[in-house]
């Protein structure tokens, strides 16, 4: 796959295994689209991605508990963990599960009417997704600064630092001090 279109909603492969690999926790089995959200401000390769279940496919006790999360109030990071809104369907949004990803992982593009690439146009929804992904990413940095690990399953940073590793090797090589050491080059502080 090509380029990665922000808002843009795909099929992803290979993310599981990465995930792992990385000491983090997948348990979701279902091939689930996700929506590229956010642009790596690190690397412009890396887009934060995020799940999509059907709202309809949920029954009233999985309903009854996102609702409980989507009631919390806004100061409560469990806020941010799930939002409901209108794909091309009435639809769940997993932000608590969020990943990055490049256009390796992406193995085709959600289509729909007259199969066409969809792409999320709605401005207050993607501002929503926006702002809670922004909140679960800023949560999961904090934590891992305050307690030295992840917060979410998925060990999100942990991913990141991977697959930036795999996206652009030699620019990281590069600018890491003890890879330009074991190089034999010098390193400036």
């Amino acid at each position: 796959m090509g380029i990665i279109l922000k808002n843009g909603i795909y099929f992803v492969g290979g993310v599981k295994d990465v995930i792992l690999s990385v000491g983090g926790k997948f348990d979701d089995f279902k091939e689930r689209p996700i929506v590229t959200l956010l642009q790596s401000q690190d690397d412009s390769d890396i887009f934060w991605a995020v799940p999509i279940g059907d709202l309809s496919h949920r029954n009233e006790e999985s309903r009854n508990r996102i609702n409980k999360y989507l009631k919390y109030p806004f100061e409560d990071i469990r806020s941010c963990f799930y939002h409901i809104g209108k794909t091309n369907k009435e639809s769940l949004f997993f932000l608590s599960d969020t990943f990055p990803i490049t256009a390796d992982y992406i193995l085709r593009e959600y289509r729909v009417f007259n199969s066409q690439h969809y792409v999320i146009k709605n401005k207050q929804l993607i501002y929503d997704l926006e702002r809670k992904l922004k909140r679960i990413l800023s949560y999961e940095q904090s934590k891992i600064k305050q307690t030295g690990d992840f917060f979410f399953r998925q060990n999100i940073f942990g991913l990141y630092d991977y697959i930036r590793k795999q996206s652009k090797p030699l620019e990281i090589e590069a600018s890491d001090p003890e890879a330009k050491e074991e190089l034999g080059e010098e390193v400036m502080v």
